[in-house]
């Protein structure tokens, strides 16, 4: 069972506890620096280590911090570097919950892994094993679990994905656990919140002040560090007060410089996918698409690596996640290519 120091994964122990199986709890240290929330503190862990121990079972800490630097937090920086806006709780599930924490499973003679997702594993007409969307959808975390594929599904328990999180923090306040009313951690879990993520890419990469056009290439701005500047932001550009409202369309960080139009401007058609993946196989033609973690699905058609709208949707940023739904079960995903590839 993997123990982030959270409601949720506390809740789904308790319940495979119940239902008599036996439960190791397994907690990651990640992020071997400076870390103040999310799954990466040393308060989380601690959490996680009590938790286990009211509930009677084993507790252990193994140590992926050399692969989370390398696939999660490099990338992460790498990203930046290049203008894109990566989604790095996308890239540990990835490469860290369910890869190096299933093949360590695999090990140590496990059955099965268990995670606090609020996910569920549904089916298709043909009984293939399928992410799918959990029941509280408010909470929904289908969407950062599209890269599963059905031999990690067969093998995967998501104990808390048929629960509302009211449910779950019921349960926990019943069963006494110390994680009841413990706040969620929404961001980056490895970037400290008293310094923030500029410091934390100006200590890993040069930040480099960028130039603001706009679509006749008329420089009207400009930003401190082109590096932390997304698609469709809206502060911090430079510009002149009053007037209509402009939003970044595109960042090029190979020359420093950020493109701003108005709403309408980032309006588009479709998007390119790149790094697509399937939960079995390749699906073509209507799908239905969500672009972050609880963006409201929009329909779309594919076709290759092309996403094409239904209606014209705004511009998805390079390097986040696009997933691809059939109702409730997802089909699989990519990350937005960039249009400076």
């Amino acid at each position: 069972m993997a123990m982030s120091g959270g409601v949720d994964s506390s809740v789904a122990a308790a319940l495979l506890a119940d239902a008599g199986h036996d439960v190791v709890g397994v907690t990651l240290k990640l992020w071997g620096g400076a870390g103040d929330r999310g799954c990466c503190s040393v308060a989380d862990v601690e959490d996680a280590r009590r938790v286990a121990d009211h509930l009677g079972i084993d507790h252990h800490v193994f140590n992926f911090a050399e692969d989370f630097q390398a696939k999660v937090v490099a990338p992460y920086v790498a990203a930046h570097a290049a203008g894109r806006t990566p989604n790095p709780c996308i890239e540990c599930n990835r490469h860290l919950k369910f890869d190096r924490l299933v093949r360590r499973a695999d090990a140590l003679g496990f059955d099965a892994v268990a995670t606090g997702h609020h996910a569920r594993i549904g089916h298709d007409g043909d009984g293939t094993p399928r992410v799918a969307r959990g029941v509280d959808g408010a909470k929904d975390q289908s969407y950062v679990l599209y890269m599963l594929d059905g031999a990690t599904l067969g093998r995967l328990l998501l104990p808390v994905g048929e629960l509302t999180k009211a449910q779950v923090r019921q349960l926990a306040a019943d069963r006494g656990l110390r994680t009841a009313d413990k706040a969620e951690s929404q961001d980056v879990c490895f970037v400290p919140s008293t310094s923030g993520r500029a410091t934390f890419l100006g200590q890993r990469i040069p930040l480099r002040t960028g130039r603001v056009v706009d679509r006749t290439g008329t420089e009207v701005g400009h930003v401190d560090a082109v590096e932390l500047v997304t698609i469709g932001q809206r502060k911090g550009l430079g510009l002149a007060g009053g007037g209509v409202p402009r939003y970044v369309l595109d960042v090029d960080a190979s020359t420093a410089t950020v493109t701003v139009g108005g709403a309408e401007d980032l309006l588009t058609d479709g998007l390119e996918l790149d790094d697509l993946v399937w939960s079995s196989r390749p699906h073509h033609g209507p799908v239905s698409v969500q672009c972050s973690a609880h963006g409201a699905p929009r329909p779309a058609t594919l076709g290759g690596t092309r996403l094409t709208w239904d209606q014209p949707q705004r511009r998805v940023a390079p390097g986040q996640a696009v997933v691809l739904y059939h109702d409730d079960l997802v089909l699989g995903g990519g990350l937005a290519a960039s249009a400076h590839r």
